[in-house]
């Protein structure tokens, strides 16, 4: 078995074992081998496997000498849950990697399938982390990094104003990084954020999601226009919405305690689990599943998949309205 430990830096190694629960991490491991081989050849063969599609002896004929000799990179998620047959196919894999062939391998971490971790590492896998934030400080983190990794700086103002603003969602957060860092010149401080998530009241993105998931539409309504009018961008007012809805399905299925307790196993803070309690009057399973449809549906249409973005954020503030009023017996 090769022992020889793969550089962190060098993408087009046989293994990269990306061992983690963060999904945002471990996709961006994955994207990063990706984007790596298709620069070395565009035409590059990517599969992206579960584990039920890598049966016994699958392996072999996906690692088998190509007629056109391309280059290919094999994803296997959770490959933990992988049968013992597959897992001893892996192995025997890890003993005489091919050339050209890319194999990401995804784990959780735990004890199920530790066999297979300790066979990658031994083989001298390039390892990537991609642990779960579960702190506001690995949140706060986390944030100054994405700065760092677009290449711009933001004050530590700033950067815990938008954790307090966003929550725990890695992926809320890495897009609200982008849209500050895409929009806004020169170092991001505490002001810039709070135009764009917290601003005047009325203007605020977070004013919209808060009267729709509320139900009070024809408020919700009138929030959007001005905020429209107003220069908000309408994927902020999306996000804005789907933020609203999430945190009321998360505390809706949440144990009962005190809203410190809740903050830290929902990564919210504190004033945010009463805000949330309030507006959760109403709702029910049935009625996030519609709102965050519509809220997806309105999220393609302002990025281009729809003719008005307009039209489209005023259908979805108005399910997300009705949807709020599902058990009070609203239509």
């Amino acid at each position: 078995m090769a022992t020889r430990k793969t550089s962190p830096d060098d993408l087009l190694g046989p293994v990269t074992l990306a061992v983690g629960q963060e999904d945002l991490l471990l996709d961006r491991a994955v994207q990063e081998v990706v984007a790596a081989a298709r620069a070395a050849d565009a035409d590059t063969d990517v599969r992206d496997l579960a584990p039920d599609q890598l049966q016994p002896g699958a392996l072999a004929e996906l690692t088998s000498p190509s007629l056109f000799a391309e280059r290919k990179v094999l994803v296997v998620r959770n490959a933990q849950d992988l049968s013992a047959d597959t897992i001893k196919d892996v192995k025997a894999y890890l003993d005489d990697p091919i050339e050209d062939i890319s194999l990401v391998l995804l784990h959780a971490g735990g004890a199920k399938g530790k066999g297979l971790l300790d066979a990658a590492r031994k083989a001298g896998a390039r390892e990537v982390a991609c642990p779960k934030t579960t702190k506001p400080a690995e949140r706060l983190t986390f944030v100054r990094q994405e700065f760092r990794r677009v290449g711009r700086s933001a004050t530590p103002e700033a950067c815990q104003a938008l954790v307090d603003a966003i929550g725990s969602d890695l992926r809320e957060l890495a897009s609200a990084v982008s849209q500050l860092t895409s929009d806004v010149d020169g170092t991001i401080d505490e002001a810039v954020v709070g135009r764009y998530y917290t601003g005047r009241a009325e203007a605020s993105s977070f004013n919209v999601a808060d009267r729709a998931v509320e139900g009070r539409a024809a408020e919700a309504l009138e929030a959007l226009r001005w905020s429209l009018s107003t220069g908000v961008a309408p994927v902020l007012i999306t996000s804005a919405l789907a933020q609203g809805v999430r945190a009321i399905g998360k505390l809706s299925s949440a144990r009962g305690g005190r809203p410190a307790d809740l903050a830290r196993e929902l990564g919210m803070p504190p004033w945010k689990i009463d805000r949330v309690r309030q507006q959760m009057r109403g709702w029910t399973p049935d009625g996030v599943s519609l709102a965050l449809r519509a809220i997806a549906e309105a999220d393609a249409g302002v990025k281009g998949g729809g003719d008005d973005p307009e039209y489209a954020l005023e259908k979805a503030v108005v399910a997300v309205a009705r949807a709020a009023r599902l058990r009070r017996g609203g239509a």
